[in-house]
């Protein structure tokens, strides 16, 4: 079961979860912060899932966002993700307005989050000494609308260069989007990538796998 894949069944069902509160037409923009994926029990080639997703908890400028998708045949994936709130005109972050409040924050249940990264931007000493480094560049048809790499884009990159077969936890964490012009490093340390850009060193994104018992933050 491919993360690559997940993260975009993840965009689907949120995406269908905003339209149904009608947010498409009100103008929202959001933009990924951090992901972590559970795949408890990989799901099966045609097996159904059955996706359910909720606000599991708000910060000022951001929501925290829980989805569950359980297969017919025992497929089992956890994940939850923050997403930063921005103004559409002026991309930076914004607070959520009343139609947020209204549709979400009860299901949220006054559960306060932060929106700080946890992973290491960039490898240590002990990390890069260990370190293998390829170059990497996304596909124009890896981004969006506004020229940003799709987020599931960048799971296709653990699936390339981490051993990710059978129940295994990942984290990612995003920290500049990248373009289809951009020249970048992927460099991996053991179960650790980092998303680098070539020319300025600037570390894009960090994606940790680790073992399905090990304690994560929320």
């Amino acid at each position: 079961m491919e993360f690559d894949a997940i993260a975009r069944f993840l965009q689907d069902v949120g995406n269908d979860d905003t339209d149904d509160a009608g947010f498409n037409e009100i103008g929202l923009a959001w933009v990924a912060r951090r992901a972590h994926i559970s795949v408890l029990n990989p799901a099966t080639v045609r097996e159904d899932l059955t996706m359910s997703t909720w606000c599991s908890g708000t910060g000022r400028r951001w929501a925290e966002r829980r989805t569950s998708l359980v297969g017919e045949s025992g497929g089992h994936v956890e994940a939850v993700a923050v997403w930063i709130h921005l103004d559409p005109a002026t991309g930076r972050p914004t607070v959520m307005g009343d139609e947020f409040a209204n549709n979400y924050l009860p299901a949220a249940g006054g559960r306060r989050i932060d929106s700080r990264l946890r992973l290491a931007k960039l490898p240590d000493d002990q990390q890069l000494a260990a370190s293998s480094s390829f170059p990497w560049q996304f596909r124009a048809t890896d981004t969006d609308a506004f020229g940003h790499v799709n987020n599931a884009a960048y799971l296709a990159i653990a699936e390339q260069y981490l051993d990710l077969d059978g129940p295994c936890d990942l984290t990612i964490e995003w920290r500049s989007p990248c373009t289809a012009d951009d020249e970048l490093t992927v460099t991996t340390s053991g179960d650790q990538l980092w998303i680098i850009d070539s020319a300025t060193d600037e570390s894009r994104a960090v994606i940790a796998k680790s073992a399905l018992d090990e304690e994560h933050p929320s």
